[in-house]
């Protein structure tokens, strides 16, 4: 709970700072997918036993003391995962300043947008798959209430709710009550429903080990209830060869989903495309958020929440003010890890619910965007359908190949495995580099 904590900490000053002096879209800040696969990369080369030299070539570590091998080992992957952090915030950083990142998004066209929001949903299918293993009747139930919610009553309007439009200077009667809150009063329900099967003793949710590992539950009783989060705690990030190389690839795949969080943000809430300025200077801002991260101990940076952007897609209620005051509500929780430790109490199968309502957003947001491109073109077909297989495809094999990579340095490694077990990385890489090169 410590360690979620400190990640709410820091998401929600990175959020205050996305929405004030970044891109100023309504965009929550969050450790995302793509901090998360390179960080799996790495722990697990690092938990193999083998570590490297100043040169990065893999050399057996021999430490006489049980300790060495499990709490020192542990604190260490932390550090080198922090390190990698670091890295990825500082190349975001640098990026915003020198317009790469507005650059791109400027050059992207249908033909890659279309494709890599598209991927940029489907990625998630597995861990929402996984989630809602634990209980599918808890996940359909909060699926059933949000599609009826956003899609069958989004004109439903409730007489009591008022809305006060003061800049227009009158207050319309009602508002589209259940559309603005159709995944916030889903959620609240079926974690109502879930609390009281819980109290009735009634055995709802499966986990087997691996999701039991999940839950942290039962380190929430140790917890402070007030600790304020400060930089070199547990230690100062580790930079090693390995922390670079991972950190290039977390900066390269969370700069590419950032550009599509902006793109979608946009598009969902009908406001114009853009500009480059401001896509630079949300990615500054999200590279301030990793550098913070990082300096925290954190295993994870921040990155604009594709879950809540397509939230807002569904309830229409995008407003700076009430990401600013969730993001408000993080720093709270931040300080206090035994508060936050609370939000571990939800169920797994409200998570995959979560995600299998926002994250067909994205994908129906990216399959619209064929409208504006020719797709019975042959060229087009094949861009469109090589990227999408390529980005599925890849990471799939390197999932469950039993050899990995192996080109005799561990960091270029780990560097090509982190970059191609990322779907968004390849859908974005092949489709840009196949439409600005394949003539048509």
């Amino acid at each position: 709970s410590v360690l979620l904590a400190r990640s709410l900490f820091v998401c929600g000053i990175s959020t205050v700072l996305q929405t004030t002096l970044g891109s100023r879209l309504p965009l929550v800040q969050i450790p995302s997918f793509e901090y998360l696969v390179p960080a799996i990369v790495l722990s697990s080369h690092l938990s193999s036993g083998a570590s490297t030299d100043k040169n990065g070539t893999a050399m057996v570590s021999t430490c006489p003391a049980l300790h060495c091998t499990v709490a020192g080992s542990q604190a260490a992957s932390l550090q080198e995962v922090s390190g990698a952090v670091l890295v990825s915030g500082l190349i975001q950083l640098v990026l915003g300043v020198f317009g790469m990142c507005g650059w791109t998004a400027w050059h992207c066209g249908p033909m890659v947008l279309a494709p890599s929001l598209s991927v940029i949903g489907l990625s998630a299918y597995k861990e929402a798959a996984l989630f809602c293993s634990t209980n599918w009747g808890i996940a359909l139930l909060l699926m059933f209430l949000a599609v009826t919610f956003s899609q069958h009553l989004q004109s439903c309007r409730l007489p009591f709710c008022a809305w006060l439009r003061a800049w227009e200077g009158f207050t319309e009667p009602s508002v589209p009550t259940l559309r603005m809150f159709s995944v916030l009063l889903p959620f609240a329900g079926v974690c109502v429903v879930c609390a009281i099967l819980s109290c009735f003793h009634i055995s709802w949710e499966s986990l087997n080990l691996a999701m039991a590992q999940l839950s942290w539950a039962n380190s929430t009783f140790h917890a402070p209830w007030v600790h304020i989060p400060y930089a070199g705690e547990w230690g100062w990030p580790l930079l090693t060869p390995r922390a670079l190389a991972v950190g290039v690839a977390m900066a390269i795949g969370c700069s590419m989903n950032s550009v599509g969080c902006y793109v979608l943000c946009g598009r969902l809430l009908r406001a114009p495309r853009l500009p480059p300025h401001a896509c630079n200077r949300g990615l500054c801002m999200e590279g301030l958020g990793s550098l913070l991260a990082g300096l925290l101990g954190t295993p994870g940076g921040t990155a604009s929440s594709i879950a809540n952007t397509c939230a807002t897609g569904l309830t229409q209620a995008g407003s700076r003010l009430s990401v600013q005051v969730s993001a408000l509500a993080c720093v709270v929780l931040g300080m206090s890890p035994r508060l936050a430790g609370l939000l571990t109490h939800i169920p797994l199968a409200v998570h995959g619910g979560v995600l299998c309502v926002t994250y067909a957003v994205a994908v129906g947001m990216g399959i619209s965007y064929f409208q504006y491109a020719d797709i019975d073109s042959g060229r087009n077909i094949f861009i469109v359908g090589f990227a999408m297989f390529m980005a599925l495809l890849v990471p799939r094999w390197f999932g469950t190949a039993l050899t990995h990579l192996a080109t005799g340095w561990v960091p270029l490694d780990l560097f090509f495995l982190s970059l191609l077990m990322a779907p968004v990385f390849l859908t974005g890489f092949l489709s840009f580099f196949l439409d600005n090169t394949v003539s048509g």
